[in-house]
């Protein structure tokens, strides 16, 4: 029996539609990653969720998760289910399309870069794009991760937010292009700033002191950006036109793609600085 009950969900079109199925859903995953590991965790343990299978090339790497789920490793022996979530790399999307055409529930992808049209052979198809970094081993609460849903039709968008609200309070209506960029965004703020982090370990490393006494700064850095935007937020050298201390960084700087990545980080600093002046 089924119990619908309806709920405001704003979306950042700043369209509104009204919906909230109370009920099982059933979906398959396909891809055993980092996206596809949190989420089979995360659905597994909630209760209006239940997964069905989960595809993989290798069964190896997920075998110990054979109580739980069906693991299968071919295409063919999928069966039918609400929702299919690809939770694969770009290369691998772009291969199993052809293999899925006829499936009759929605197919959704979860990558950031991919538009939604790649999934135009498909009836119901969608894009479920839950926006955070993922660690197979580093444990994530879901609660307030931004899961960025689209979809070519009510159905597929009522059926993805409804997935969604199971396991995130923060849920958003975004087209491909929009989500294309928030995924470039992405990787400034966090791959790009990983990079810087571990250059900065380098760095310590070769003077013998810990990374760990960067930790609070860093900390710091993520907490103001909270109240405070980024551009507000900037302090440092380069923004100062501190060219003493610029040219002596430069100085010490022994590798040259470090080097070059300061300058044209200054530089930049530098360029939107003046253009915020404006």
């Amino acid at each position: 029996m089924k119990f619908i009950r309806l709920l405001r969900i704003s979306s950042i079109q700043s369209y509104k539609i009204l919906f909230y199925i109370y009920k099982m859903i059933k979906i398959s995953i396909l891809g055993a990653g980092n996206v596809g590991s949190h989420l089979f965790n995360k659905f597994f343990e909630t209760k209006n969720i239940q997964v069905i299978q989960w595809y993989n090339r290798s069964i190896k790497s997920i075998e110990h998760h054979k109580n739980k789920v069906n693991i299968i490793d071919k295409i063919e022996n999928l069966i039918e289910v609400d929702i299919y979530l690809l939770c694969l790399s770009d290369d691998s999307l772009a291969s199993i399309i052809p293999q899925i055409q006829t499936l009759k529930g929605i197919v959704a992808h979860t990558a950031g870069s991919v538009p939604m049209n790649i999934l135009n052979g498909i009836k119901n198809h969608g894009v479920f794009y839950p926006l955070q970094t993922f660690s197979k081993n580093s444990p994530i609460s879901f609660t307030n991760i931004p899961i960025c849903i689209e979809g070519n039709n009510k159905h597929s968008i009522k059926i993805l937010t409804s997935l969604a609200q199971n396991i995130s309070k923060n849920i958003k209506h975004i087209d491909s292009k929009q989500r294309q960029g928030l995924h470039i965004a992405a990787v400034f703020v966090n791959n790009f700033t990983n990079h810087l982090y571990q250059i900065g370990g380098e760095i310590c490393e070769e003077l013998n002191v810990s990374f760990d006494l960067l930790i609070p700064l860093i900390q710091e850095t993520a907490k103001k950006i909270e109240t405070t935007s980024p551009d507000k937020a900037q302090t440092g050298p380069a923004i100062r036109n501190d060219q003493n201390t610029i040219q002596n960084h430069m100085d010490l700087l022994s590798i040259p793609t470090f080097k070059d990545l300061y300058l044209t980080l200054t530089h930049s600093i530098q360029k939107n600085n003046e253009h915020s002046k404006l």
